[in-house]
């Protein structure tokens, strides 16, 4: 049988502790930058305020909503409701960039969205306007029509 190793010697418990703490230190700040970027993604927040809403005057189907993002980052406005019923946006104004049907509005800015409502609205009643963006999040207004 032949001898695989001819030296007995093996690392000294210096040198094994030393490796043992610099892998340590790699996997934590491993660990630590995954962390800190995933804390970042989670710190965004979406946040849209709706400050008025005015019916027209001449088309009792529509309505223009004033809206502001009060939020860290963009967002998107992806359908529109009036009392829980579907209502289609119909076009935008002020800082929305509209692409396909979704209206893109960035931190800090303000805008305006025209909604068509198929069943009117009357005066005298209250409407509940609610405005749905892409990650799910609804933002509610209500108002009376004049």
């Amino acid at each position: 049988m032949k001898k695989l190793f001819r030296s007995k010697k093996a690392l000294s418990p210096v040198v094994a502790a030393i490796i043992l703490i610099a892998v340590t230190v790699a996997v934590s700040l491993a660990v630590a930058a995954w962390m800190g970027a995933l804390t970042f993604t989670f710190m965004k927040s979406e946040e849209l305020k709706i400050t008025r809403a005015a019916f027209s005057t001449s088309n009792s189907t529509l309505v223009t909503v004033y809206v502001t993002n009060t939020g860290t980052s963009s967002l998107t406005v992806t359908s529109a409701e009036v009392d829980s019923n579907s209502a289609t946006i119909t076009s935008s104004g002020g800082s929305f960039t509209a692409s396909g049907g979704q209206y893109t509005l960035n931190k800090g800015q303000s805008g305006t969205l025209t909604i068509y409502y198929s069943s009117g609205f009357t005066s005298g009643y209250k409407y509940t306007i609610t405005l749905i963006t892409s990650t799910g999040n609804k933002y509610s207004y209500t108002a009376t029509k004049p």
